[in-house]
């Protein structure tokens, strides 16, 4: 019975070893007859550009600041406003003594009355000079008759010639008279016309003291706000010395530092989008004012200043300010450069030393990437930083893989294409791609044309 018992055993432990190797064959045989499927991330061509639009950073400021100076010497009895307010052109801001210049003023016009005074004189004297004219014409005239009738009385005996020779001496006197009295009056002219010379000098005189009186009220020049109380009521002020700043706020300017690898790209008079934190959810428009012709010599940046119209002054001074200026690049098909590496020919220049160690061949994606500005941490920056687009790489053919067929089992399609530049990770493809392809940008394996593949959960569908 023993013997039988052990016959059993035997025979279970044979069966047993048979099915576990038959079952380990047929696992070993699955992989011949059915290749697993590679995971692979794929992503849809679409039409960019390369470049974004560049974001530079500023700062806001008044269109125009100007400092109200007192233009004369005199203490400051009133300053009527504080900063912040808002001021329009003419309005009175301050106030200095005029005690001394309003005395002026009023000596200035007696002495105006004075000389005014004057010329009533002289043309008194004037007119008295030509009465005086016209008395001695009427004497000569009367000695001239007298002398014509004396010398016919005396010619024909009827008076004594010593008569007629008076007569003559009294018309030759009278006739010296006549010419003395006609330059009296022109001599009196004369003085009448100096003394009206007098009178403009001195109402010049006044209108100056009157126009240094009208200095001690400061005024507006122009519609703005209060930026700056740079004196105080009491102050004693000379010419020249700042009594506030004032801001136009009409518009607001923002200059931005451009680098000289794109300044090419910014013209005079062209619209560009800004943004301010202080007001996150809306857009500003600007307008490219002003490009300096002088960059800074050491960091290679030029000024560009940004202006931007305030109709309903929200936007004050200081104010952070980011400016991006539209791109003028035409837009085509951009992959990530990764597709290149996916297919194993990523187009680079030259060929691949064989007895190179791979691990140290750079490819595209090992590429360093530009560091953003430590002044924005988001990347954008005063300078641009991003590097020039690869120009050598125009025209260089490649292979990509493309997915095709039902969606569920997908399988590749090898595809020629022509690369254009290439910038920040990215490739332009001029040829061979259509928008909207389903391109594989990183592969699990090698694939091959037609290979049956597995779409991956981080895939950009």
């Amino acid at each position: 019975m023993k013997a039988i018992w052990t016959l059993v055993a035997i025979a279970g432990l044979s069966v047993g070893t048979v099915g576990c190797n038959a079952a380990k064959d047929a696992t070993q045989a699955q992989p011949q007859n059915q290749k697993q499927a590679i995971a692979v991330d794929v992503a849809v061509a679409k039409l960019g550009v390369l470049q974004e639009n560049a974001e530079y950073t500023g700062t806001t400021a008044p269109i125009r600041e100007v400092a109200v100076r007192s233009r004369i010497e005199g203490r400051l009895l009133d300053l009527a406003v504080d900063v912040g307010d808002r001021v329009e052109v003419g309005q009175i801001i301050g106030q200095l003594d005029d005690t001394v210049l309003s005395a002026t003023v009023l000596q200035a016009d007696a002495e105006v009355a004075a000389r005014e005074a004057e010329v009533s004189q002289a043309n008194a004297a004037v007119g008295n000079a030509r009465a005086q004219v016209e008395r001695a014409r009427l004497e000569y005239q009367q000695a001239v008759l007298d002398a014509n009738r004396f010398t016919q009385l005396a010619k024909e005996g009827a008076v004594s010639s010593q008569i007629a020779e008076t007569a003559i001496t009294k018309r030759q006197t009278l006739e010296q008279a006549l010419r003395s009295a006609e330059q009296q009056v022109k001599l009196q002219e004369q003085s009448v016309g100096s003394s009206s010379q007098r009178v403009l000098v001195q109402e010049a005189i006044r209108l100056r003291e009157q126009e240094r009186q009208s200095y001690t009220t400061i005024t507006a020049p122009f519609d703005g706000v209060v930026l700056e109380r740079v004196s105080e009521t009491g102050s004693l002020l000379f010419a020249g010395n700042e009594v506030v700043k004032l801001g136009d706020f009409s518009e607001v300017k923002v200059i931005v530092q451009v680098s000289e690898l794109e300044i090419g790209n910014i013209r005079l008079n062209q619209a560009v989008n800004v943004k301010f934190d202080t007001f996150p959810n809306q857009k500003f428009t600007g307008t490219v004012r002003r490009i300096s012709p002088v960059a800074d010599a050491v960091a290679r940046l030029i000024p560009v200043e940004v202006v931007v119209t305030n109709r309903d002054s929200r936007l004050g001074s200081g104010q952070l300010a980011r400016v991006q200026f539209a791109n003028t690049q035409a837009q085509q098909i951009v992959i990530a450069e990764t597709a290149l590496e996916a297919s194993g020919r990523s187009g680079q220049r030259g060929k691949p030393n064989p007895s190179a160690n791979p691990a140290t061949q750079a490819s595209p994606a090992a590429a360093p990437t530009p560091q953003a500005d430590s002044k924005n941490p988001k990347g954008s920056r005063n300078s641009a930083t991003r590097g020039k687009p690869n120009q050598a790489d125009g025209g260089q053919p490649a292979t990509l893989f493309v997915l095709t067929g039902d969606p569920q089992a997908p399988k590749v399609v090898a595809r020629k294409v022509t690369l254009g530049d290439r910038r920040d990770g990215k490739v332009a493809i001029r040829s061979g791609l259509q928008e909207g392809d389903r391109v594989v940008v990183r592969s699990g394996g090698k694939l091959k044309d037609g290979d049956t593949v597995k779409i991956s959960v981080l895939s950009d569908l």
